[in-house]
């Protein structure tokens, strides 16, 4: 078992499930969307894009750009929740952060998709 694959594979799922967590539920509803989860899942998704760099495969170029994908509309969410509160209703901000954030979630699971498929291709 090469812990370095186990590594890089954990922090990807991680990234993924965090969103999920994040995302799930009334998409308005502010108790729904917990903001120490979003940034969890930012702090999780930057490790993942760091441990992508070292790949030179085209797959890993694209493991690399769904990554990045993610970070920019989680970090955007972040940036949107942290401007408009405030001056805007909770819930109209929420609906902007949870829309972001099944951005990001898409460019996860395409992401996990990808090094399923990558691990299934390799051969011994």
């Amino acid at each position: 078992m090469n812990l370095e694959k186990v590594v890089f594979g954990f922090f990807i799922v991680l990234a993924m499930t965090l969103n999920f967590g994040f995302f799930i539920g009334d998409i308005d509803n502010p108790n729904h969307h917990h903001v120490y989860e979003l940034y969890a899942a930012i702090v999780v998704n930057l490790i993942a894009t760091v441990l992508k760099f070292g790949d030179r495969t085209q797959i890993g170029a694209i493991l690399l750009s769904t990554s990045l994908v993610a970070n920019l509309q989680l970090i955007v969410g972040a940036v949107l929740w942290v401007s408009l509160s405030g001056s805007v209703d909770e819930p109209t901000i929420i609906t902007y952060v949870v829309s972001l954030s099944g951005g990001a979630f898409l460019a996860n699971i395409i992401s996990v998709i990808l090094l399923v498929a990558e691990t299934i291709n390799q051969r011994r």
